[in-house]
């Protein structure tokens, strides 16, 4: 199910890394600051051109919801949807860090069904199918590799952001010290990959300002690697809403036993 999906969204993801990396390498970003104090690249812009082509022309009659375009809302009378983060990480993008990502997530009547994460400096690519698993491959020529969460209870890694971390997060980390030991900072979405792929266990984001398209793929990627990703009411992000803000935060873990407030 969703193969035609998975590998457009493959190829989209591939072709939108290739122009990312040359303006990455070429150090002419021609940052701009948007409306919402967030910065935008004219390689996010053209990653977005690149990734719209796609999915427009292959399926037409699926909704759009992508970071860098206006938010056409006749999306949301569709049952499918793709959500779209061009470069999730555009701050590791401009300082070079190297971890930001090309994210692509399909909803179906407000829930993921799929998602596509490829790591553009790495060439690493992830992509999870519900009913079907997650998947990892080293670079896209690859086989890919059936990946899922670890089973860890104690002695836990926590994943943090490198621009978005707050006190929240430690106070939580400072509490639960008994069983959380390690501490790691990752930048955007890498973070629930790595947690897919049985590298660490948990990730926090208590703030409001993440969209949908900064968790879409992430959540279809961890959920089919038998992981969580949940409001801190414990019930799952759902897609294709008017309002794209996860106003409530999330948490990303490997078992329901790792919900730790």
């Amino acid at each position: 199910m969703y193969e035609k999906e998975l590998n457009v969204c493959i190829d989209a993801v591939i072709s939108a890394s290739k122009i990312i990396m040359e303006i990455y390498n070429s150090n002419d970003m021609a940052v701009e600051i948007k409306s919402d104090n967030s910065p935008v690249t004219k390689a996010d812009k053209a990653a977005d051109l690149i990734i719209r082509t796609f999915l427009t022309t292959n399926f037409p009659s699926y909704g759009l919801l992508t970071e860098e375009s206006s938010d056409d809302l006749s999306r949301l009378k569709k049952d499918y949807v793709f959500i779209v983060d061009p470069i999730d990480g555009t701050k590791e993008y401009i300082a070079h860090s190297g971890e930001f990502s090309v994210n692509i997530g399909l909803s179906y009547k407000h829930d993921v069904v799929m998602g596509v994460i490829m790591i553009p400096v790495t060439g690493e690519i992830y992509y999870g199918i519900k009913g079907d698993g997650a998947y990892y491959l080293s670079n896209a020529s690859a086989k890919p590799i059936k990946i899922h969460v670890n089973n860890k209870t104690n002695n836990l890694t926590v994943l943090m952001s490198r621009c978005h971390a707050n006190q929240k997060e430690f106070d939580v980390i400072k509490k639960h010290s008994d069983v959380i030991k390690n501490q790691k900072a990752v930048g955007a979405t890498i973070k629930g990959c790595l947690i897919a792929k049985g590298d660490a266990e948990m990730s926090y984001r208590f703030s409001s300002n993440t969209k949908e398209w900064d968790t879409c793929a992430m959540q279809a990627i961890v959920e089919s690697a038998g992981g969580y990703i949940l409001k801190f009411d414990k019930t799952p992000i759902k897609y294709n809403r008017e309002d794209v803000y996860n106003r409530d935060g999330y948490i990303i873990i490997n078992s329901l036993d790792n919900y730790l407030l």
